[in-house]
């Protein structure tokens, strides 16, 4: 029997979140309209948004930084694909313990590493060069979720756990950002990623019903499927924020 493949790898994933193609690629459009010489992706993954940041700005470079493994071999993987294996380096340890200032700085889905989202906020801004850019991207509400669909989320979830868009662009201000674009995922967005977070495994536990680990992984799948469907879909939302400061 084959060896099944890890929940939450992303395999069947382009983003490690509700980000799509054609929205990443006006994004890094925006950004590299600044020749950014240096970018740094806190949090990174495998660095897929890093990479096309470093192909649209010839001569940059960039670090991405994330504490799992496996990602960061995926990221090396990538660059050396594409030709950028000389500009891209892919440094595991936690982001809090990286401070040199970039040009461009990305922190998407990850302010978990410096803290809550303005205590990341605080920390990004003394790592954004004078005149640089932070792309920033958090969950947030879309709507008040009701007290069943808190109960469907994660243990312990409650109301005060997420901000309000309006409250994280705040937070920004408050950290001595200017928000230069304001941008929420859709909803197909959302689904895409929720949908290809398992994809891999469904499809492995279809050709492999019998394996020993099936059961449990079925059983992952499930409680994802749950939080997901009856928790966090309609009511959780992701926020894009391209921030600024002064030169």
């Amino acid at each position: 029997m084959t060896t099944p493949p890890k929940l939450g790898a992303g395999t069947r994933l382009r983003f490690h979140g509700p980000l799509s193609a054609e929205r990443a690629d006006h994004m890094v459009a925006d950004l590299a309209v600044r020749r950014p010489a240096t970018v740094v992706d806190y949090g990174s993954g495998w660095g897929e948004l890093l990479l096309r940041v470093l192909a649209a700005v010839p001569g940059a470079r960039g670090t991405g930084i994330d504490v799992h493994g496996p990602d960061l071999v995926r990221g090396r993987a990538l660059a050396a694909e594409r030709g950028l294996a000389d500009r891209a380096t892919f440094v595991e340890g936690p982001a809090a313990d990286h401070t040199e200032p970039a040009d461009l700085v990305l922190n998407l889905g990850a302010y978990q590493a410096f803290g809550s989202i303005p205590e990341a906020l605080e920390a990004l801004r003394g790592r954004v060069r004078p005149g640089g850019r932070l792309l920033f991207g958090a969950e947030v509400w879309e709507r008040t979720p009701t007290e069943p669909e808190l109960a469907a989320m994660w243990p312990g979830m409650t109301a005060d756990a997420c901000l309000y868009l309006p409250d994280l662009v705040d937070a920004a201000l408050a950290a001595g950002f200017r928000p230069l674009r304001v941008e929420t995922a859709s909803r197909a967005e959302w689904e895409e990623f929720e949908s290809g977070y398992g994809a891999d495994v469904e499809e492995w536990l279809l050709d492999n019903p019998g394996h020993p680990e099936a059961a449990e992984l079925r059983a992952k799948l499930d409680e994802h499927l749950s939080i997901w469907l009856r928790g966090t879909h309609g009511v959780f939302g992701f926020a894009y924020l391209t921030l600024g400061v002064s030169a």
